[in-house]
């Protein structure tokens, strides 16, 4: 049994200890707001927080956690009201839909380290994490406005 906190909740799971924290996530706890895509921690969709510290939970196994403190899309705001939440729906953000989880978090750690960022700032930070469907200038309007810079 590895322990850990999700979302605040303290869980055990019982996995072999190499299984990646996203299967964890999704298939022994039951929260399937963190998405997987490449499985390689290229895409970035997978993305959760570690402690605070944004990770690619496809290549974080479950050992690596044991007695941290991991937060999914699900526990950033369990009433949809992060101010990341609201400014990707206003300003329409989603396409498909299937890497926004991994955007949020992504955007979460930035603005958690730096409220106001810059617009390059943004960039770099959001650098690697992939939309298909190409809403990055979107995806930046969305951080700014949560950051009150719109």
């Amino acid at each position: 049994m590895i322990k850990f906190k999700v979302n605040g909740n303290p869980v055990s799971v019982a996995a072999e200890s190499e299984t990646p924290l996203l299967w964890a996530i999704r298939d022994h706890l039951g929260l399937t707001g963190t998405k997987y895509a490449c499985g390689a921690g290229y895409c970035g969709a997978c993305i959760v927080h570690v402690d605070g510290r944004a990770v690619r939970s496809c290549q974080t196994s479950l050992e690596s956690v044991a007695g941290s403190s991991v937060t999914t899309i699900e526990g950033l705001s369990p009433d949809a009201s992060h101010p990341l939440q609201k400014a990707w729906i206003a300003e329409q953000v989603p396409q498909c839909g299937y890497c926004q989880s991994g955007q949020i978090m992504q955007a979460a750690e930035l603005l958690e380290r730096k409220p106001q960022p810059t617009r390059d700032e943004i960039v770099r930070h959001m650098n690697g994490v992939i939309c298909r469907c190409g809403t990055y200038t979107r995806i930046v309007s969305a951080i700014q406005r949560a950051a009150g810079e719109d």
